[in-house]
This record gives C-alpha cells, structure tokens and sequence, in this order.
C-alpha cells in the first residue's frame, strides 16, 4: 500500500502561484509513476502531469504546458506542482497518485487539495 498526502491548495488571484506537494509513505519503492490530476466541478478527473521517481522524467497535459511543472525529491519521497500564471479555469480539486505494480495505472490516491483562483 502506498499512501498519499496532498497540501498546498488555496484561494489565489488569477496569475498567481501555487506549489502543491503530495508527500508519498508505505510501500513507495513499487511506484514507477507519480502523477498529479484534477476535478473541477461538473467535470471528469483529467490528467496533468507525470513524473518517473527513478529518473525524473516529465510528461504533461497539453492544456498546462509552459505554467505546470512537476518535480520530485526522492529523499523526501515527496513530489511537487509548480502552477503558475493560474486561471480562473485551473480551479478544481488536485490529486496525486502512483502507479504500481503496473505501470501507470494508478492505483493510489490522496484525498485531495483544493485549488480556487478567483478573476
């Protein structure tokens, strides 16, 4: 079992910053992937980003290309959303996940942040 812990969200003005951090515990060493999604309201759950814990490898969401960035410290087993120049359209729940044992399917959740960018 993995566990998954999100914090960062907020209330922030439309081209603000944000960090989010999921901090990962429990049987990390089966996760490949670590990956951040969201949920706006009325909306399904649609991928943001990826990140490979072994070699940091990236991969993201056209829609936030260029604003997000992913990043991880593997000391702290803990992985990171950069979001800048935020939009109003960026708000939504944000959650973390990891894969394991099959790659890329995510099998691990946090509960979620929540994220609100007013115009």
């Amino acid at each position: 079992q993995v566990q998954l812990v999100e914090s960062g969200g907020g209330l922030v003005q439309a081209g603000g910053s944000l960090r989010l951090s999921c901090a990962a515990s429990g049987r990390t060493f089966s996760s490949y992937y670590m990956g951040w999604f969201r949920q706006a309201p009325g909306k399904e759950r649609e991928f943001v980003a990826r990140i490979r814990w072994s070699s940091g490898s990236t991969y993201y969401a056209d829609s936030v290309k260029g604003r997000f960035t992913i990043s991880r410290d593997n000391a702290k087993n803990t992985v990171y959303l950069q979001i800048n120049s935020l939009k109003p359209e960026d708000t939504a729940v944000y959650y973390c996940a990891a894969d394991g044992p099959v790659i890329r399917r995510y099998d691990y959740w946090g509960q979620g942040t929540q994220v609100t960018v007013s115009s």
